[in-house]
């Protein structure tokens, strides 16, 4: 513990209580209200445990415990995360040169098979406000869909979908084939919704491409700029309105919302939706100039990311972050798009349970490698002197003590995980001359819960060995019998265009290094760490999505 419990604020240390008396143990949620505190709360008794303290309190003898990480986690001053990251300090701004070419993006089927894919298009769209989704399927209600994986339809007056085509009576000039110049959606709603999904269904109309402007950035520049400009438009209540037949919506805010701290947290701006201000001469004067001086900033190429979307594409973006434009179009083109709104509470939440389940899931998996070493990781290796499990800790060791980055570690470590049985091989095979593949069943079991960084090496250390006997010539003469005999049956030396191929890769080195740490990791008297030394990096690597 960083601070001493005795110089804790008191009430905010009460109020946390986690005991079944203060909190329903099936929920979490406090059974009591601030008032029902006593006013004169102070420590009667504190007591040290092995995991945090026991805290009774005077006047009315009620007995707290504490574990040592929730107080370490939560010790006031400690800052800790960006809460809801609604605001800019939970973003990351950016200029369209720094995404053009690398948008992010992932297919609808890695987006539904694979958590991790998930986890990172959804913080995309909250750290960068948006995500594009490729090859989801061209039906019609499909965005549906698309919304449903991560929170809720928010409904509007222009339904639960939308359809963003030519109309012969439009009552938005979304539904005409004009340009769309940077905007946000429904200001004049209040809450307005802060997620937008475009699914494309056709784009065949010369024109049509889309753009979005990253509004935070914008807004940004302008305090940067010019501060006067910027507080002027995050104190001028701006009235949004919008109508027709049917509809009437008004919502007075500013252009630019601000949090308690005066970090941005909201841009709402839509010249088609704002209404007469009803202010002095003077005022409207100074609004008009910083209004003016804004929307010059959103309009600069710099801050423009422009793409076209296809069919199947879907958009996912920040509404109250994002402007979105679209260019002109001719109206007799073949443009489609269905549209729905959500809202960005669920998705965050969304997100922070698929954290939770990954690093569960991620909790058990390095539980049940720890089992193999424990386990079948005590039976011989392949005809060395040493054990499975003393063989790949030695060559964690060996990686260790070069200063290796924390992944080769890890590849050290594992990289013969493909001689196990159960969910991955066995090594009966090698021992009867015929190649089990080890180095590819082990990377592509790791590859659920590690990056290229990880797998590839493991991948590459047979290969490599192949590809030291061609290249060193004293390197085979360095080899284990164990490691003569296995060598016939992963193909010998390799040959001039295997040679080739193998130093293109851009993991060669990689291999090659815990290559010759499997190669020095077979001495029965050499001492190793244990599995639980390794835990943390393991842990520390393990993709779980954040």
């Amino acid at each position: 513990m960083s601070q001493s419990v005795e110089d804790l604020p008191l009430a905010w240390l009460r109020d946390n209580c986690p005991c079944p008396r203060c909190r329903d143990p099936r929920n979490g949620q406090k059974l009591f209200q601030i008032t029902e505190l006593p006013p004169d709360l102070a420590l009667d008794a504190v007591r040290r445990t092995d995991d945090g303290v026991e805290v009774d309190w005077a006047p009315d003898g009620h007995r707290s415990t504490y574990s040592a990480r929730w107080l370490t986690a939560n010790a006031p001053g400690a800052g800790g995360g960006p809460g809801d990251r609604r605001s800019e300090n939970g973003k990351t701004l950016w200029t369209a040169a720094e995404l053009n070419g690398r948008l992010p993006e992932a297919s609808w089927t890695e987006y539904l098979s694979d958590p991790v894919v998930k986890a990172r298009v959804l913080e995309s769209v909250l750290g960068l406000g948006f995500a594009l989704l490729r090859e989801v399927p061209c039906r019609e209600g499909q965005v549906f869909e698309v919304a449903e994986t991560f929170g809720y339809v928010r409904e509007t007056n222009y339904g639960r979908l939308f359809d963003v085509r030519v109309e012969p009576d439009p009552n938005n000039l979304a539904f005409t084939g004009a340009r769309i110049t940077p905007h946000t959606d429904n200001p004049y709603r209040d809450p307005v919704p802060t997620l937008q999904l475009l699914h494309c269904l056709t784009n065949g109309a010369a024109g049509g491409d889309s753009g979005l402007v990253d509004g935070f950035k914008a807004a940004a520049l302008l305090r940067a700029e010019d501060p006067e400009a910027f507080a002027l438009l995050t104190r001028t209540q701006v009235p949004f309105r919008f109508g027709d037949a049917h509809t009437e919506l008004a919502a007075d805010r500013p252009l630019i919302d601000v949090d308690g701290l005066g970090r941005i947290r909201e841009v709402r701006f839509n010249n088609r939706s704002i209404g007469t201000l009803l202010l002095p001469a003077d005022e409207l004067d100074s609004f008009y100039r910083a209004y003016r001086t804004f929307a010059e900033i959103t309009l600069r190429p710099e801050l423009q990311l422009e793409f076209r979307l296809l069919p199947g594409d879907c958009l996912i973006f920040d509404n109250v972050r994002l402007l979105h434009a679209r260019t002109a179009f001719e109206e007799s083109g073949a443009r489609h798009l269905q549209g729905a709104y959500a809202d960005l509470d669920a998705l965050t939440g969304t997100l922070a349970v698929l954290r939770r389940q990954r690093a569960v899931a991620g909790d058990e998996f390095v539980d049940g490698l720890a089992e193999l070493f424990e386990g079948e990781g005590a039976d011989a290796y392949l005809g060395e002197q040493v054990t499975m499990a003393q063989h790949m800790l030695q060559a964690a060791a060996h990686a260790e003590e070069a200063g290796a980055p924390d992944a080769l570690v890890v590849a050290a470590l594992l990289h013969d995980l493909g001689h196990f049985h159960g969910p991955v091989s066995g090594a009966e095979l090698m021992e009867e001359g015929i190649d089990n593949r080890h180095s590819h069943t082990g990377a592509d079991r790791l590859a659920e819960w590690f990056g290229p960084e990880v797998t590839e090496p493991v991948r590459l250390h047979v290969a490599a060995k192949r590809y030291l006997c061609a290249v060193e010539p004293d390197y085979f003469g360095r080899l284990s019998p164990a490691s003569v005999h296995t060598l016939e049956a992963q193909g010998g030396p390799m040959s001039p265009a295997e040679v080739a191929e193998y130093e293109a890769n851009p993991y060669a080195a990689d291999g090659v290094a815990v290559r010759r740490w499997d190669d020095e990791a077979k001495d029965p008297e050499a001492p190793a760490p244990e599995f639980a030394h390794f835990r943390p990096l393991l842990t520390g690597l393990l993709r779980t999505g954040q």
